[in-house]
């Protein structure tokens, strides 16, 4: 299984890319990010949590490697991460359980 920490760089290098190459379109994207993600009804822990359970939902392994780093930023504990992801799988079945791996591996890896 991948490390996630290199998963988590390589987000960062491809939206890097992105910026460059698209910047109209990634300013447009990042003030949306910005906007969603800032404390309002939900503190960001609880966003970051929630970020995690809808990329183990969609299969997404980079977005699981940045909301898991995000989360742990901001105050997330193991147990509310892994009980974000146990949501996920309840929701998502199967497929989402395969994709809770790359959860506890974020976790072990961000733990080194």
């Amino acid at each position: 299984m991948e490390d996630m920490k290199k998963v988590f760089d390589e987000v960062n290098l491809n939206l890097g890319k992105f910026t460059k190459e698209f910047p109209k379109e990634m300013e447009a994207f990042g003030k949306l990010m910005h906007a969603i993600e800032a404390p309002g009804a939900l503190d960001i822990k609880h966003k970051e949590l929630i970020a995690i359970a809808l990329a183990i939902v969609t299969h997404c392994k980079w977005c699981i490697a940045y909301h898991v780093k995000g989360a742990l930023k901001n105050g997330a504990t193991r147990k509310e991460i892994t009980e974000a992801g146990w949501i996920a799988v309840l929701m998502g079945g199967g497929p989402s359980l395969m994709y809770m791996q790359l959860v506890e591996k974020a976790l072990e890896d961000y733990k080194k």
